[in-house]
């Protein structure tokens, strides 16, 4: 039998534990009263949240009120928007057609900062396109490892490989948290994980460029932020429930 190449990660020092935990609070956060009565509102809330904070993780920073208003018109803001309300539509296609997915992804979040002809087409060298194939066999294969690890892994390759030079971190976290719903963890996207990324924002950042090194300590370090970013993308949902 085929170990999967993934889990070796699991080894290192307190990614299972962060990992498990954030499992715990996302299966909290989902057993809400308040989804059974206004499971759609509280979607479209957490939707327009996690929109809000990948802009900002990109540098387009401006009040969740001012966006949910209708008054801000930043690029960047707007793209993370259409990306945000696409991707219930993109989950079951994910596991099966990953680069047509990334793909769509890109040309929502690029559409008013790339040119035409740049939008959906990955920008790598040999190397890295080969990089890509494995990230996308690694999306449609199947695993038995926890869902949070499949998800920090796609989102750190992304951003590591740097496919779509522009608006890349937005399709990063929507792959991720495409990856969340298509493995079941948060199937219907109500985890504002990227408001979870947002609160621990220089442990992101820092997290990224570790991932990149491809050491230890480095995917350590990623994998464990990634974890406690769950974590609190399950607390910031269940502050929704309580007050949407």
């Amino acid at each position: 039998m085929v170990s999967d190449p993934l889990a070796p990660l699991l080894e290192l020092a307190e990614v299972a534990d962060s990992l498990e935990n954030a499992r715990f609070a996302v299966d909290r956060t989902l057993w809400h009263k308040a989804l059974r009565h206004k499971g759609s509102a509280i979607a479209a809330e957490v939707s327009l949240r996690c929109a809000v904070a990948s802009a900002e993780l990109d540098g387009a920073a401006y009040p969740l009120d001012e966006v949910r208003a209708g008054t801000v018109t930043d690029p960047v803001v707007q793209g993370a928007l259409r990306v945000a309300t696409e991707l219930p539509n993109l989950v079951a296609t994910w596991s099966t057609a990953p680069r047509q997915v990334l793909a769509r992804l890109h040309l929502l979040a690029a559409r008013d900062l790339a040119a035409d002809d740049d939008l959906g087409r990955p920008v790598v060298n040999a190397s890295g396109n080969s990089r890509l194939d494995t990230l996308c066999a690694l999306i449609t294969s199947e695993s038995k490892l926890p869902a949070s690890l499949v998800a920090a892994v796609v989102h750190g390759e992304l951003l590591a490989l740097r496919p779509f030079p522009v608006a890349g971190g937005v399709v990063a976290r929507a792959a991720a948290r495409l990856t969340l719903a298509s493995r079941g963890l948060d199937p219907l996207l109500l985890i504002a994980i990227d408001c979870g990324h947002l609160r621990r924002g220089p442990e992101y950042t820092g997290g990224c460029h570790s991932f990149a090194t491809g050491t230890p300590d480095g995917l350590r370090a990623w994998l464990k932020h990634y974890g406690m970013a769950l974590e609190a993308g399950a607390d910031e949902s269940s502050r929704v429930c309580n007050t949407v």
